[in-house]
């Protein structure tokens, strides 16, 4: 930034990368998880602790994790969780009545896709595992993008 003649600030021209956004995010939904996993609060809570440091995160505080009521959402019976990350989230909700697994593993910083993808494979022995990988905030670093008034 600099100022004009006039006092005010000024934007300088730079090139930004395009290709560095403010953080990526793999969204991975398992199918055919091994039996019981959808329900054991103990092996998911575990999921949640150790994945933050496979792949080289640091927890803000431990992981976070409820129970449905499956006698008010019988559909929806399950669990949902999350580890609050410095560098973003990792989320994990299951539907236990069809051994299905969602997770988000979102963050500032890079990390190896297929390291997560083998520590929910280890950890949850799912048949298929479908996945998407998002480039979240692709213009965060243009000076352009952001408004100032």
């Amino acid at each position: 930034m600099s100022k004009n003649s006039e006092g005010r600030i000024q934007l300088q021209q730079q090139n930004f990368n395009e290709t560095e956004p403010f953080g990526y995010q793999l969204v991975l939904d398992l199918y055919g998880c091994k039996p019981g996993a959808c329900d054991d609060l103990a092996l998911c809570y575990n999921f949640l602790d150790e994945i933050v440091d496979f792949i080289g995160m640091s927890k803000q505080a431990p992981p976070d994790i409820f129970k449905t009521d499956d006698k008010l959402w019988p559909d929806k019976a399950g669990l949902s969780g999350w580890v609050p990350l410095v560098e973003s989230s990792i989320v994990i909700h299951t539907l236990s009545v069809k051994n299905f697994i969602t997770i988000d593993v979102y963050s500032c910083k890079k990390f190896d896709n297929e390291k997560v993808k083998e520590f929910v494979s280890k950890f949850f022995r799912p048949k298929r595992i479908e996945e998407h990988f998002i480039h979240r905030g692709k213009a965060y670093h243009d000076p352009k993008a952001h408004l100032f008034d």
